[in-house]
């Protein structure tokens, strides 16, 4: 993985940065999602929010670099929506980095002939120009592409919300009356039992023990309570969440729509009109869905709220007890509603009981909330529908590209994904165009793993990739095998493929910069490099073994500052690569710096030390031991707070010790890494050792 920002400057861009975005002028604030449902609905809750925003508010294109096997590559703008995939890379990617100017991607892949044969490490240079040179237009573009996948969240989020608020409860009634029929000796219907009770007020015995028995007048409350509770939370759900995301992601398919339409901006990034045209009249069907269950909610409300106080009514004559005054009024139009109820819902249908296992279908909202194929159980009566009738009747807005198409038959789930799709495959054609344009620029064979190299773990292996953001060079770390001496190699690319850089590739020696170890002194060492990181733009950190390593002999952390290695010595001895070799079998033609560490080293005391983690913004190297169970963290550049207590200390140590200047500096190098006071980083280095057993 790799993350990059974007540091290129221009008028357009500035003005981009600077423009207040007109959504948030025209569309009105998305309400936070209830944070009493979901714990993953929280990232759209109140407290989250501004998080959100956050996100949405960075105009400046950042962007996150994922490598895996077989050459695959993709780049996901803001880390969300992906921009590009990147194809025809061979081998399984190791290491990558895209420069901040977005002119090239360096990538470091790993061959292979078969699991057993040696691997071969090759560094490719790909350029990626087309994202440089329509630089403003793919930043207004990634920009669209995280707002849209942003609000395909929100809504599915929402979605989530509704079913939760949706209770198991509500098919307590189906459930019942299914249980009833299988169990009833009569031959009426179930329709017809309870039309005998709303006319004559007389149940039969057996109707009389579902409803006594089974479903009780304490349940009956309770469950005309859940109702209300369910679909009104639903409803609010919809209306102010659910419509709300949808009419946003509409305005922004449009505004991208017009982008699309201006073609000699857009065209070359793969911007399609047509295809965004369909995810704009998919984004319309899920609106019409949403409205129809509105409406079937609604019309669910009204009838079981009718339905619960008649048979509430109902039941408590039959267990005899006292009915209020108001709960027995009932007029003509009433008793007509519940029968209406009654006819439509109450219907046995044995074909539902094969699909569903159940007789009923009273509930009607669940069955839009299911996330399955499947066509809805009861679909809206469309009959009588003057709307439906005038399109029917009408040859010209029957294929009309102003109507959304209706999907009567399916549930809100259904059309939700059926919405994502097309929107997936209308954004997914940019990645693919820009993906195919990536071409590549430099191929280069480093060298191959020897089979020694199996039995070490495979945690933080070189090469190590770094973009130079100032200069715009792209630096590879590796090391050749060189009379048994792990050389450090430096290679240096621009991300313009079409320059070329002064001493592309150098090698590094290590003089003689420790005048003694713990044990002894010696005058010349050959040091091998185990691993090595950019600390910063002008500093790497590299891990040291002496190569002659005895018991005693301690390995080293320290910093190689780059201005050290690229002098202006030497100019004419450029490497001149021959392509049909590998790097390591022209180890000996490349030019080697032989550099002099003053106090920019640290010996690692009974550690043996293997890989080598850092970050120089906050100043950290993190150190991990061979065996990968002991870690120990640096701070590379500690503050001089206690400048006059280290002082005095020192002093009094010269004084008892009665050791010379030289070996005080010698000691004193041992004991610092890059400026660090002598007696705070002993100290630290223990504090912040922590072993990695399980």
């Amino acid at each position: 993985m790799h993350w990059m920002e974007v540091t290129e400057e221009s008028s357009v861009l500035t003005s981009f940065y600077n423009a207040e975005d007109e959504s948030n002028l025209l569309l009105p604030k998305l309400p936070a999602l209830p944070k009493n449902y979901s714990t993953s609905a929280k990232i759209f809750s109140e407290e989250k929010s501004d998080e959100i925003m956050k996100l949405l508010g960075d105009v400046r294109l950042n962007a996150l670099v994922l490598g895996g096997s077989s050459g695959f590559i993709e780049i996901y703008a803001y880390g969300m929506f992906k921009i590009a995939t990147v194809t025809g890379v061979a081998g399984s990617c190791r290491g990558l980095c895209l420069s901040s100017d977005l002119k090239s991607l360096s990538v470091i892949t790993e061959m292979r002939d078969s699991s057993d044969s040696e691997a071969e490490i090759m560094y490719f240079q790909l350029d990626t120009s087309l994202l440089s040179s329509y630089l403003p237009e793919v930043t207004r573009m990634a920009r669209k592409f995280t707002h849209i996948s942003t609000l395909l969240q929100y809504i599915k989020l929402s979605l989530t919300c509704m079913c939760e608020a949706w209770e198991e409860i509500l098919m307590q009634m189906d459930s019942r009356l299914t249980k009833f029929v299988q169990e009833k000796n009569t031959t009426t219907s179930v329709q017809d039992e309870f039309m005998q009770l709303l006319l004559w007020g007389k149940a039969s015995l057996e109707l009389q023990a579902l409803l006594m028995n089974q479903l009780t007048v304490k349940g009956l409350k309770k469950l005309g309570q859940s109702i209300e509770s369910s679909y009104s939370s639903i409803q609010k759900l919809v209306i102010s969440h659910l419509q709300s995301g949808s009419e946003a992601l509409l305005y922004h398919l449009s505004e991208l729509k017009g982008m699309a339409l201006w073609k000699q901006k857009y065209e070359s990034l793969g911007l399609d009109a047509s295809g965004i045209e369909e995810a704009i009249i998919a984004v319309g069907s899920f609106i019409l869905k949403a409205n129809e269950l509105l409406q079937v909610i609604d019309s669910s409300m009204k009838n079981f709220k009718a339905f619960f106080r008649w048979l509430y009514v109902a039941m408590l004559r039959m267990s005899e007890d006292h009915v209020l005054p108001e709960l027995n009024k009932m007029t003509q139009k009433d008793i007509t509603f519940v029968a209406d109820f009654l006819t439509e819902h109450f219907n046995e249908a044995p074909e539902l009981y094969n699909r569903k296992g159940k007789y009923f279908n009273v509930e009607r909202v669940g069955q839009y909330l299911k996330d399955e194929d499947d066509d809805l159980v009861s679909p809206p009566n469309t009959e009588g529908n003057q709307w439906f009738n005038f399109l029917k009747n009408s040859t010209h807005l029957k294929e009309s590209p102003l109507l959304f198409p209706y999907y009567p038959e399916k549930s809100l789930h259904f059309v939700k994904r059926q919405m994502e799709g097309v929107i997936d495959q209308c954004l997914q054609k940019p990645a693919d165009v820009i993906g195919k344009s990536v071409h590549q620029a430099v191929c280069m064979s480093l060298y191959k793993t020897s089979q020694s190299d199996g039995s070490t773990p495979q945690l933080f292996k070189l090469p190590f990739l770094w973009n130079d953001k100032t200069s715009n060079i792209h630096y590879v770390l590796f090391t050749i095998l060189e009379n048994s001496i792990s050389k450090i190699c430096i290679l240096r690319r621009h991300t313009d493929t079409s320059r070329s850089v002064s001493n592309g590739i150098l090698a590094v020696d290590f003089g003689n910069f420790l005048n003694n170890t713990i044990n002894e002194i010696s005058d010349s060492r050959c040091y091998s490099c185990l691993d090595a990181h950019f600390y910063d733009d002008e500093t790497v950190t590299v891990i040291l073994k002496e190569s002659m390593e005895q018991e005693g002999k301690e390995r080293i952390l320290a910093q190689l500052p780059l201005p050290s290695v690229y002098t202006d010595e030497d100019q004419d001895k450029e490497f001149i690569w021959d392509s049909t070799k590998r790097l390591d079998e022209q180890s000996g033609e490349i030019p080697t710096r032989t550099v002099f560490l003053e106090n920019q080293w640290r010996v690692l005391e009974n550690m043996k030390a293997q890989y080598v983690s850092v970050n120089g913004i906050r100043k950290v190297s993190c150190v991990l031991n061979s065996n990968l169970r002991h870690v120990r963290v640096f701070e590379m550049d500690v503050e001089d707070d206690g400048e006059v207590e280290e002082e005095e200390e020192e002093e009094a140590t010269q004084i008892a010790a009665g050791e010379s200047d030289e070996l005080n500096r010698s000691a004193d190098n041992q004991d610092n890494v890059c400026d660090a006071s002598a007696e705070e980083l002993p100290d630290e280095t223990e504090e912040h050792e922590s072993s990695l057993d399980p």
